[in-house]
């Protein structure tokens, strides 16, 4: 009897042993672990989905779409309700694009409720992977960023990043406006996992529809002529602007080359830069006109003014010659310009001198960005005269010694082209600004009238002509910085720019040539890619032979 009673208080004993266990396990849950059981219920129950904004539509000048969204679908998995990962990760890798092993560890990982497979897939393969109803495994809608136009002003417009941010490009200086306000859903499921409603806790509101002054038919057309410079002369880059120069619109901003598969890192980011807002160089031989400019308003020269130039001329310790050697000559101030003179240029510049070159220079923005609207505008490089060296006048007015941007020297000639009323250049449609007057109106036009010379028989730039037309414009070839001192004698940029028509400008093209192989001179490689250029805008934009 007594052996009964012992086997039953141990009994008893035990099953308190056990209940005070359970209570403490219990206790335990209820209190330590509780906001971590809690968080993992409710993440088996509810799964909180961002919902991006569907991005604005960027469009042309006349509505054609360069960057719309659309609708793709992005998978996601709740880790805690797939219960066997690898036969899911073989089912789901060849689907959306991924690696096997990669995919597994992320199904695999319990410790959380909600994790993205794979982001902005086609509809048909979202289609194929909701037919699969492997439980775990959900999809939604999300906004994809497209281009229908293709690579057409890709630099210009920028890209958008997975996470539906640009990042470069329009895209990321307008983020704001394009962008919208993003949404959020919750995503209800029952005890069994099954989903059974997907409540809209906050609304996605769509970006603001953006449109450019760019024109897609001229960008074309300007993409198309770099790429043929591309291939005749296989330079390092090249870069043109199409603008109107009585109100500062771009109609058309292209670099060459575009990205590509198969370019180096270096290649790659080289490609990528919207080169006409973001890198500077010495713009050689198309500065003269600003020079030409400075004296004519000082009234310390005239067009007809003549000056007696030797073959050569020394600034403190740099000798500066001509492009092609030649002996003394007599040259009007026009004949300077039309025949590129350096000499001659040099000679107007001290004329003018240190104090009153660098005023001038600053009036056409020089020095400091123009505020166009796109990201990453560089201010140039352009020295102080209390900072020149020397030989910096002899330099200086020849465009060597300093460094522009092509949106920069663009900006500028719109005062030559405009009555001497530069305009801010800028692609988004509304936002003109009053343009500046820097120079009188009879300094522009003659100037103007002066340029007309470089196209005309015995210019630098006769290959630029158009039928009808009557052009001004100058040309630039600039030995660009050795990276030990000095300047190279194989590395070139080449330059032209110029408007149309001369005496009632309408349109004005800028192209600068970066490392020009086979021929180095503006008049050869740059001129005749204005020519192309303007000989299909000018009647494109019904601007009548004048």
């Amino acid at each position: 009897m007594r052996l009964v009673e012992r086997r039953i208080g141990l009994l008893f004993a035990l099953f308190l042993v056990l209940l005070s266990l359970a209570g403490l396990r219990a206790t335990w849950l209820g209190t330590v672990k509780a906001s971590s059981l809690k968080h993992r219920a409710a993440s088996q129950q509810v799964e909180e989905i961002a919902l991006p904004a569907r991005r604005g539509t960027i469009s042309d000048r006349h509505g054609v779409e360069l960057a719309v969204s659309e609708d793709a679908t992005t998978v996601f998995a709740n880790p805690f309700l797939i219960k066997d990962p690898a036969p899911v990760a073989a089912k789901l890798a060849p689907l959306i694009g991924t690696n096997r092993d990669e995919l597994l560890r992320k199904i695999s990982d319990r410790h959380t409720g909600f994790v993205y497979l794979k982001r902005k897939l086609d509809a048909t393969r979202g289609q194929k992977i909701e037919a699969l109803k492997i439980e775990g495994i959900g999809t939604t809608d999300e906004p994809k960023r497209t281009y229908p136009q293709g690579d057409l002003a890709s630099q210009l417009i920028g890209q958008v990043g997975t996470d539906n941010y640009g990042l470069s490009g329009i895209e990321q200086e307008q983020e704001k406006r394009l962008h919208g306000t993003d949404g959020k859903r919750k995503l209800i499921k029952d005890a069994m996992g099954e989903p059974i409603s997907l409540v809209e806790v906050k609304r996605a509101q769509q970006g603001q529809n953006m449109g450019l002054t760019i024109d897609a038919a001229i960008q074309e057309r300007v993409e198309a002529v770099l790429a043929d410079v591309g291939r005749n002369f296989q330079p390092r880059g090249a870069t043109a602007l199409v603008m109107d120069p009585r109100t500062g619109e771009v109609l058309a901003l292209a670099n060459w080359p575009r990205p590509a598969t198969g370019m180096s890192s270096e290649e790659a980011a080289y490609a990528a830069q919207d080169r006409a807002v973001g890198t500077s160089y010495e713009p050689g031989s198309t500065f003269k006109a600003f020079t030409v400019s400075g004296a004519l308003e000082e009234n310390l020269i005239k067009p007809t003014t003549e000056f007696n130039l030797p073959p050569t001329i020394r600034v403190a310790d740099r000798e500066i010659g001509e492009a092609h050697d030649r002996g003394a000559v007599t040259l009007t101030t026009a004949q300077i310009l039309a025949e590129s003179s350096n000499v001659g240029a040099v000679t107007i510049g001290l004329r003018l001198g240190a104090g009153k070159f660098d005023r001038y220079i600053r009036r056409f923005g020089f020095g400091q960005p123009t505020g166009v609207d796109l990201p990453g505008e560089q201010r140039g490089i352009l020295l102080r005269p209390k900072n020149y060296s020397g030989s910096s006048m002899g330099n200086m007015p020849i465009g060597q010694g300093l460094a522009v941007t092509p949106i920069q020297m663009a900006s500028a000639y719109t005062a030559i082209a405009e009555n001497g009323v530069m305009h801010r250049p800028y692609v988004i449609q509304g936002d003109k600004r009053p343009g500046k007057r820097v120079i009188s109106a009879h300094t522009a036009q003659s100037v103007s009238r002066m340029l007309e010379g470089v196209i005309a028989q015995g210019g630098t730039a006769q290959e630029a002509n158009i039928a009808g037309y009557k052009l001004a414009g100058k040309t630039g070839t600039a030995e660009k910085p050795d990276e030990f001192g000095g300047y190279s004698k194989t590395k070139f940029v080449a330059s032209f720019i110029g408007f149309a028509p001369a005496r009632d400008p309408r349109l004005l093209v800028a192209v600068m040539v970066d490392e020009p192989k086979g021929a180095i001179y503006g008049g050869v490689v740059a001129a005749p890619a204005f020519q192309k250029i303007a000989e299909f805008a000018l009647p494109y934009l019904r601007i009548p032979p004048r």
